[in-house]
């Protein structure tokens, strides 16, 4: 019933930058929301939270390098990424939460070359 759909990824190389984008088909104020990354031969793994209220956290990988942000009034998430590495490079998905329900976006591919 909620629908997230991610976006905004491609290739670039090791340096480059990308900034993700994920649009709710609801009113994300009361939602927790999240991305996380799948990488060839890996579980799924957090990468950054976004909290309803509060500051983002994440993962040490990506401490200093993403930036987790939202936009209530455009039900948008965003993770701006920048100085991408080729251990970056995973299928990112976007992930609301409320109360005892959980949502997943399709995933966006980001590739980062050397």
């Amino acid at each position: 019933q909620v629908q997230l759909v991610e976006s905004g990824g491609g290739s670039v190389q090791a340096g480059g930058s990308l900034r993700l984008s994920c649009e709710v088909s609801e009113d994300i104020f009361g939602f927790d929301l999240g991305w996380y990354r799948q990488a060839p031969g890996k579980e799924r793994e957090l990468v950054a939270t976004r909290p309803r209220w509060g500051s983002p956290n994440y993962a040490d990988s990506v401490q200093g390098r993403f930036t987790a942000s939202r936009d209530n009034g455009k039900n948008t998430m965003y993770l701006q990424m920048n100085n991408l590495k080729p251990e970056d490079t995973a299928v990112y998905y976007c992930h609301a939460h409320q109360g005892a329900s959980d949502y997943w976006g399709q995933g966006t591919q980001v590739t980062v070359s050397s």
